[in-house]
């Protein structure tokens, strides 16, 4: 498996056109289409989740990049190491090196302030973005694909990844340990891969339970479904920083967290009371 673009579109003096923004943009758009929808059957007006997207896509862009350098990023000069001798790397997204949970909290907590200011209710315009984002977050990882990044250790499965020596990190920049044919885990299929069946799982929940879900029910499902997938794919992240002698890094916590707050606020949510005896 092996691009079959270049990572650049167009170039028209100093600007370029790069696949990884033209999908982030489809993603979005993708992702915000479906959100609309949604909120329209909730009886809610998709004019004001437009008029929202903007507000939260900065932020949450932001909150993906900085969570990405600060916290995702292996340490020492190839990682954050470089982005702190290079500052004006930081936010250069459109480079890749985005992580989802940063833009999650930053999202969130910029959509939340926007309803209080329009006096809305947050919770079916959460629920409409969570049921969008899976998809987005799909047709993403494609991104990473053409940039060749967001793969994982050797391997020699038929659908391993062709990586240029450019774009690998150490130890598998060495050529001689790990020559041109060596092959790595497509982690950006993976996650693909998962996030679509992740967004199949809670359309068919938003339509074959509708009357029973609660204004919140989808956030706190996609706060479980890709939590637990991310938790298994961190293991062969090649790109993040470890706890010192452990497989487990800051994802793996704050994926366990997720799952196990969200599935108990969904629990105590649908929870029959107990019957009375009289």
């Amino acid at each position: 498996m092996y691009p079959p673009v270049s990572p650049i579109i167009f170039e028209l003096g100093p600007f370029a056109l790069r696949w990884y923004g033209l999908l982030m943009l489809v993603a979005i758009l993708s992702a915000a289409t479906v959100a609309s929808r949604y909120v329209a059957r909730q009886g809610e007006d998709p004019d004001n989740l437009w008029d929202m997207l903007f507000w939260i896509l900065i932020p949450g862009f932001v909150g993906a990049r900085l969570y990405y350098v600060f916290i995702q990023s292996p340490r020492g000069p190839e990682g954050l190491g470089y982005y702190l001798a290079n500052p004006g790397k930081i936010l250069q997204i459109w480079g890749g090196g985005i992580h989802i949970f940063g833009g999650f909290i930053f999202g969130a907590i910029a959509l939340f302030l926007f309803s209080r200011i329009r006096q809305l209710n947050p919770l079916p315009y959460l629920d409409g973005i969570a049921l969008g984002l899976p998809l987005a977050q799909a047709i993403g990882r494609w991104g990473n694909f053409i940039n060749q990044e967001l793969y994982g250790p050797p391997t020699t499965l038929p659908w391993g990844l062709r990586i240029d020596a450019q774009h690998r990190i150490p130890p598998y920049n060495n050529l001689a340990q790990y020559p041109d044919s060596t092959r790595f885990h497509p982690l950006f299929l993976y996650e693909s891969v998962w996030n679509l069946i992740g967004f199949a799982l809670l359309l068919w929940i938003a339509r074959r339970f509708e009357k029973q879900l609660k204004p919140g029910d989808l956030a706190l499902a996609y706060l479980i479904w890709y939590p637990l997938g991310r938790f298994f794919l961190e293991f062969l992240r090649t790109d993040s920083w470890f706890f010192p002698g452990t497989p487990f890094n800051v994802v793996h916590i704050l994926s366990v967290a997720a799952m196990a707050v969200a599935g108990w606020v969904l629990y105590t949510r649908h929870r029959q009371p107990a019957l009375r005896g009289g």
